[in-house]
């Protein structure tokens, strides 16, 4: 029998590891400190990487906290997660999707150690495709095999990113953990809700980032679940369909058979506009995950009575944009 490792909650937000021996008894440990990763961007969405310690305050229930680790070195360990949507809603652009997810993979696992992955595919069902492994291979052969049907479970795909995984040793310390979710943030099919796979994402200190399947023109009510998911985990949601006709005249004003499309689908023009806006969409979220600031603190005073405790981080700097986790969890459920 194979050990088998799952993420439960710790003190202070730290998840605690825990990994089921031979006769399946736990062996848990626990960490005091908060971790919170930190993205900081300019006016034009470029990343500020050479800020210092003294640039930064870090909050905990609005009380200022004493920063006990600081790093701003690129290209730090990370497990990320793939959670892909191939449910009935993403068959147009199906095969768009399927690329962006393995130049994602390749991106962002170049197959040294400190790198590691693991692929969720979900449709009417959320299925672990390939469990966490440091070549990105496992995971390009099973996205190359997977097709579009059905529902959409993503919170059940969540929720098992966080609880049917093995876990590489030092998590979340050193790698932290990352998912990034290609789909459009829809769901009917989980037997999860958003509430709680969002607690156990922030218990285990997971950062969401999101490559929306959403095109230009539609709305989706998904979008809040993926954009809620995001901002309270500290990542961000890139919409590459969006921005298709937004320098294009005529959008609806050149009729045809198919609709009033000034880049008509089949054309070099269509596909080379989606390529732009897939290459940009894989180029920030790379960015966001390598380029990074990592802060740890230990609270001075945690009352194990609140259940959620907020964070918030200031940066010495004006026009620039901070991304962090909006809090934690102290406690045990």
């Amino acid at each position: 029998m194979s050990n088998k490792l799952i993420l439960v909650p710790a003190v202070a937000a730290a998840a605690a590891l825990v990994a089921f021996s031979q006769s399946q008894a736990p062996i848990t440990v626990q960490v005091n400190e908060v971790i919170v990763p930190v993205t900081v961007t300019d006016d034009k969405g470029r990343f500020v990487s050479d800020l210092d310690e003294k640039d930064f305050r870090i909050f905990d229930e609005d009380k200022e906290q004493k920063i006990s680790f600081f790093s701003r070195e690129r290209n730090q360990p990370v497990v990320i997660g793939f959670l892909v949507d191939h449910s009935n809603a993403n068959r147009l652009h199906w095969k768009i999707f399927q690329e962006a997810t393995e130049e994602l993979i390749v991106a962002l696992m170049p197959g040294e150690k400190k790198y590691s992955g693991y692929l969720i595919g979900y449709s009417t069902d959320a299925e672990l495709l390939a469990n966490t492994t440091h070549d990105p291979e496992k995971l390009l052969e099973k996205v190359r095999k997977m097709k579009p049907g059905g529902g959409a479970a993503l919170f059940d795909a969540i929720y098992m990113s966080s609880t049917s995984r093995n876990l590489v040793k030092g998590e979340p310390i050193e790698p932290r953990r990352v998912l990034i979710i290609i789909g459009d943030g829809h769901d009917n099919a989980s037997k999860r809700g958003l509430e709680e796979v969002l607690e156990i994402a922030q218990r285990n200190l997971v950062t969401i980032y999101g490559v929306s399947t959403v095109a230009f023109g539609f709305n989706v009510a998904g979008e809040k679940n993926l954009t809620r998911l995001a901002e309270e985990t500290g990542g961000r949601v890139e919409y590459p369909l969006m921005g298709l006709y937004k320098d294009v005249s005529g959008y609806l004003s050149t009729p045809s058979d198919e609709g009033n499309y000034a880049l008509k689908v089949g054309t070099g023009g269509y596909a080379s506009e989606i390529a732009k806006g897939m290459f940009n969409a894989i180029a920030k979220i790379a960015g966001d995950v390598t380029t990074q600031y990592i802060l740890r603190y230990v609270p001075e005073n945690t009352d194990q009575k609140k259940a959620f405790r907020k964070i918030r981080v200031d940066v010495n700097l004006s026009n620039v944009q901070v991304r962090a986790r909006k809090g934690y969890y102290p406690a045990n459920p």
